[in-house]
């Protein structure tokens, strides 16, 4: 491993660490936008995960034009290593994650910075960029007030065990002092879910924290990119390692069983959702017949199955007409049923 080291004596405000692989359309402007911070107390950390192309070479040339940039390399260990060498690294007071293939605005990390006062960590909103079209996102809380740390721990460590929509690390701001003392990393051993998990185990240990009515990070929506990876990726099986693996015990201690298994099976069930959209879109490269299989396959499988009955009785006022008539499909072990809804769906969203 080849480290370039800031040569800069005081501790920065923010450490910055962005994972790169194979990113080279967009990683200069991605290192544009971060040089260009109104916070300029700012280190930057860049992981080449063993890239194949010119990414390389364009953080080597960066590094040499601005002190502030530091480059590690290694082979290719996947993001959850490539973070945890930038925790390693980092001196900043807070830290924050920004992806290769993104941007962040001028005023991103000023903004976050400046929120995070008497705070341990910062949520904001991030902005989906796919050409011409952006869609807003903001995490379900209460924004603009501080939370404390009896409320972060009942109602919002919940909310990450039962969904994956908050669980970017990169749209956040990080107090390293409680990494650091409680020895938080990303895990290596899951395929799906490492976000998540690093924010499960900070929440139980922030002191306070905020969110706020703002979004500056541009996370890129690469069209397809979830379904070119369909024949590759087996998203149910991953999806199913996060369901039967346990929660850490930080995690665990703080949440009773009786609490626990409604928001994972919870997340189960929607990701089962969320994956048989995904085969079954039209830009998934792989043939029906395949898509068929796939979608068999997963509806066969008993814990889902178990899961389904139970889903229904937990959310039974809570779920819509569509959501209720595709759970019954799925219970019916109906691919081509549950094909004929999701295109229906999709048609009528693209309308």
């Amino acid at each position: 491993m080849n480290t370039s080291s800031l040569s800069v004596a005081r501790r920065p405000k923010v450490s910055v660490i962005i994972p790169v692989y194979n990113t080279e359309a967009y990683l200069s402007s991605c290192i544009d936008s971060l040089l260009a911070q109104s916070l300029a107390d700012c280190e930057f950390i860049f992981i080449n995960d063993g890239s194949c192309d010119g990414s390389a070479d364009i953080l080597e040339r960066y590094r040499g034009q601005d002190q502030r940039i530091s480059v590690i390399h290694q082979v290719n260990s996947g993001v959850s290593v490539a973070r945890n060498a930038g925790l390693a690294a980092a001196r900043g007071e807070f830290v924050g994650f920004v992806d290769g293939d993104d941007w962040a605005a001028p005023e991103l990390f000023a903004t976050l910075y400046a929120a995070a006062a008497d705070c341990d960590v910062v949520f904001s909103g991030y902005i989906g960029s796919a050409g011409d079209r952006q869609r807003i996102h903001h995490d379900p809380f209460m924004t603009g007030v501080r939370m404390d740390q009896a409320y972060l721990r009942e109602w919002v460590l919940p909310v990450f065990v039962e969904s994956d929509s908050c669980n970017s690390v990169c749209n956040k701001l990080y107090r390293k002092e409680m990494i650091d003392v409680n020895g938080l990393s990303f895990s290596q051993s899951l395929a799906l879910g490492e976000d998540g998990l690093f924010n499960m185990r900070f929440l139980c240990y922030a002191r306070g924290g905020i969110c706020l009515n703002y979004a500056g990070y541009y996370y890129r929506e690469r069209e397809g990119s979830a379904t070119r990876q369909a024949e590759a990726v087996d998203y149910f099986a991953r999806t199913l390692e996060v369901y039967q693996s346990p929660l850490p015990d930080d995690v665990t201690a703080l949440l009773e069983e009786e609490k626990l298994e409604p928001l994972k099976l919870n997340k189960f069930v929607r990701s089962a959702i969320s994956i048989i959209h995904v085969y079954y879109s039209a830009s998934t490269p792989i043939s029906f017949g395949q898509k068929y299989r796939y979608v068999h396959a997963l509806l066969g499988q008993w814990l889902l199955r178990e899961a389904l009955e139970r889903y229904k009785q937990l959310n039974e006022e809570k779920i819509g007409r569509y959501e209720r008539f595709l759970i019954r499909l799925m219970q019916l072990r109906s691919p081509l049923g549950l094909y004929c809804i999701t295109a229906y769906s999709n048609a009528r969203n693209k309308g």
